[in-house]
């Protein structure tokens, strides 16, 4: 069944939730979101109002891929212990005696979501409730054989060899306030299918629909198939233009002569967004597609209205044609 999901993910009639409890030990946070940008360090406030004579603080994290939460780390005030995978980019920021706040360093992708910081007193326990938020950038991807081609596995793995990783509700939602309008369902990252339409027409659901995120919602991770919706962040490092009349294989190896490697799609969509790279000259992928960034759009660079990264699509391989996008990391 098709249905229009609002931002959270959910109909309007589970919208409602329940007033959170009354805290003992635990301040509220001021802001319950952080933002942040790949690559850097991020704060997420955990203070104590009180010291129980005998406590434990434990940080973990929702994972929204399988619905798990993560332990990170776990203090009784004087001693601490990291888990999992995020172990070696995390600390407590301990700037005072009440302060159990877990700093981040080096953000990552996958560093996106919700957070919880738990205090447990004997028998009692409360938390406050974080997210950490990426400012990035959603795409569609389908691969050079056509659409339709990925499973949910092979959608995460095209994502990730791209720079990027399947995006979460969330940001595919906030890219359709912002813009995003694509008549292919795509994967993202809990297993669920969904398309953004802005403009409401007959090959995308029909124009009786009204606009908003579309949803096919969970389907079959292993049989069933469609695009991906992939999401990227800030770059460490440049993306830059060569011009000349490569195939695919020159393209790579002249990337190469600068000290580059051949830009991956989710780096040029970053640098399109972050760094505001404009170019009206297709240039060759890492991945075999021809794609171009505009900022600025005009006249003579596709003619379309909106800024966003063009596509000619994955043409020839042989073809010297186009030149090609290079990065290089910081």
């Amino acid at each position: 069944m098709l249905e229009v999901l609002d931002g959270t993910g959910s109909s309007p009639k589970d919208a409602a939730g329940d007033a959170p409890p009354h805290l003992q030990y635990l301040l509220e946070p001021l802001h319950t979101t952080v933002h942040t940008q790949r690559g850097a360090t991020a704060t997420l406030p955990c203070v104590l109002r009180a010291l129980p004579r005998n406590y434990r603080v434990k940080w973990s994290k929702l994972e929204p891929a399988n619905y798990r939460e993560s332990i990170i780390l776990i203090t009784n005030g004087l001693y601490h212990k990291n888990y999992g995978p995020l172990s070696p980019r995390v600390r407590l920021r301990h700037s005072h005696r009440y302060d159990a706040s877990l700093t981040i360093t080096d953000v990552a992708l996958e560093d996106e979501g919700r957070y919880r910081c738990q205090l447990v007193n004997g028998l009692e326990d409360e938390s406050v409730s974080l997210t950490l938020h990426l400012e990035g950038v959603v795409f569609p991807y389908q691969p050079s054989n056509g659409r339709y081609k990925f499973n949910y596995h092979e959608a995460k793995r095209a994502c990730e060899q791209q720079d990027s990783r399947l995006a979460t509700y969330q940001q595919l939602y906030k890219a359709w306030t912002e813009g995003l309008d694509w008549c292919n369902a795509g994967w993202i990252l809990d297993g669920t299918v969904h398309y953004p339409i802005i403009n409401s027409r007959e090959p995308c659901g029909g124009r009786l629909l009204l606009p908003g995120v579309r949803t096919y919602g969970a389907r079959d991770k292993q049989k069933d198939r469609f695009d991906a919706f992939c999401f990227t962040s800030a770059l460490q490092g440049q993306v830059y233009f060569i011009r000349a009349h490569l195939n695919f294989k020159e393209a790579g190896q002249a990337c190469r002569n600068h000290g580059a490697a051949i830009a991956k799609v989710g780096q040029l969509y970053s640098a399109w967004k972050f760094s505001q790279l404009d170019r009206c000259d297709g240039g060759w992928l890492a991945d075999g597609s021809v794609r171009y960034p505009i900022t600025t759009p005009r006249e003579r660079c596709g003619g379309l209205p909106d800024p966003g990264v063009r596509s000619f699509g994955f043409p020839s391989k042989e073809l010297r044609t186009y030149g090609t996008y290079c990065f290089v990391g910081k």
